[in-house]
């Protein structure tokens, strides 16, 4: 029988995540004080954050122990099953074997509540009663309201307009958990009103919905921001699907000569791969990485790689990272949880280190590989998930063409089940591959803090 999910128990999940940074050969670049423009030092993200985040924010350990409350809301879903695609490899008449961890088993339906519940579990020891935070396409608004109904946590969601009014049910699965959602940029904020006053019908942006959660955060002290991406802590929660997929590669009798993944913010790409890059710098194997993001917010392949300011309002510090600029607004495509104007600065190090190949795609060819992908193997994947799909099934051809077989691993990191509207559009022919405006990044570049 040809074994087609790779399954672990309860007991096999890991007790550790996984920190790159420990094998990391250079350091990240210093994250910058927003006023003085010297490195922060912790004490200065206490305004923002519990200790203990802090503390992994700027960690070198390689492994930090996963508490035994998480694990154990974490065994509501995880380990999340390792596929093998033979259907898809068949559909595609490839040589090559292609694998996808999914994580739209989760409560939320994607990878966010891998960060969602420790982000709750130490902001609930540290005597928070509510936490801000923004969503663009809402899997993290889903994710954190999730964590605060598990940790009794007031939540509050700025989502991006535009994401708000295409994805109702999205906003009504938040508000089921009882958190409290606001489309984005709103007159509850200094920031949201600025943004209003100077473009009424703006459709948002997360870089604004960021300036809108972090400024309520700082005004109470008994209030949190909480982040679902591009923070060093983010990234090292969700190194759980790489450090799962690695013991179940194993039961496999495989190991990946291709990794692909969709960057948005980076947490999702950092948490299948990360794991394995660890491997890599240490000299242990050898493997390629592609990070697949949006055309119409290529952060990586058109970016700058600079300091800049994580959202609009200058509110937050600054970090050295691959950037559209902090007031860019990338038009309203249905990837939402990808339009963010940044990467994370620890992934977008990695990129400068050269370890990683980054490649912009349009939606339309998006969207055909995840309907191709869910014709063969029966899930329908979320639009940003699509562009992971995409960069494998490119893989794949390219193995076909070649003749060569070669294992392509990917992370199907969300089901696509609140996201119908954008696959009835695509269906109806109207959907519009849409392109980064130039000139607006032009001028958002120009906004850059001089250094």
């Amino acid at each position: 029988m040809d074994t087609i999910k790779y399954i672990l128990s309860e007991d096999q999940m890991p007790l550790a995540w996984y920190n790159i940074q420990a094998d990391l050969p250079t350091p990240m670049p210093p994250v910058l004080h927003p006023g003085t423009k010297k490195a922060i030092a912790p004490h200065d993200l206490e305004p923002l954050f519990p200790p203990e985040l802090i503390r992994q924010e700027v960690s070198q350990e390689r492994w930090i122990e996963i508490p035994d409350e998480v694990q154990s809301i974490y065994r509501q879903w995880r380990p999340t099953p390792l596929y093998r695609a033979r259907r898809l490899e068949k559909a595609l008449d490839t040589p090559a074997k292609i694998y996808y961890k999914y994580e739209g088993v989760s409560p939320a339906g994607s990878h966010k509540p891998n960060t969602a519940i420790p982000q709750a579990y130490y902001n609930k020891q540290a005597g928070v009663k509510r936490l801000t935070t923004e969503t663009g396409a809402g899997q993290w608004g889903s994710s954190l309201a999730i964590a605060g109904a598990f940790f009794d946590l007031e939540v509050v969601v700025y989502m991006v307009k535009v994401s708000y009014q295409q994805k109702p049910y999205r906003r009504a699965f938040m508000e089921g958990y009882g958190a409290r959602v606001v489309a984005s940029p709103s007159d509850e904020t200094e920031a949201g009103r600025a943004i209003l006053q100077m473009h009424p019908d703006s459709t948002g942006s997360l870089g604004i919905a960021i300036s809108e959660a972090v400024e309520v955060a700082a005004q109470c002290d008994r209030t949190k921001y909480a982040l679902g991406s591009v923070l060093n802590h983010v990234l090292l929660h969700q190194t759980v699907i790489g450090l799962e997929t690695l013991a179940q590669l194993e039961q496999a009798g495989d190991y990946p000569d291709i990794i692909v993944g969709c960057t948005g913010g980076g947490s999702n790409f950092a948490g299948i791969t990360f794991p394995f890059m660890g491997a890599k710098l240490r000299g242990e194997q050898q493997l390629k990485f592609v990070a697949i993001e949006p055309a119409a917010c290529p952060t990586l392949t058109k970016g700058k790689y600079t300091y800049d300011f994580g959202d609009i309002a200058h509110l937050t510090p600054l970090v050295k990272m691959h950037t559209l600029g902090n007031s860019f607004v990338p038009q309203g495509f249905h990837a939402g949880g990808l339009r963010y104007h940044g990467m994370a600065p620890l992934l977008s190090h990695i990129v400068e280190l050269g370890l990683i190949e980054t490649r912009a795609e349009p939606q339309l060819g998006c969207f055909a590989a995840g309907l191709t992908f869910a014709r063969a193997e029966g899930i329908l994947p979320a639009p940003e998930a699509n562009h992971a799909v995409k960069g494998a099934i490119d893989e794949a051809l390219r193995c076909k063409e070649s003749g060569n077989s070669k294992t392509i691993l990917f992370n199907l990191c969300g089901h696509g089940h609140f996201d119908m509207q954008a696959y009835m559009d695509y269906q109806a022919g109207l959907l519009r591959d849409t392109e980064y405006s130039a000139e607006e990044v032009a001028l958002a570049l120009a906004g850059l803090p001089v250094m």
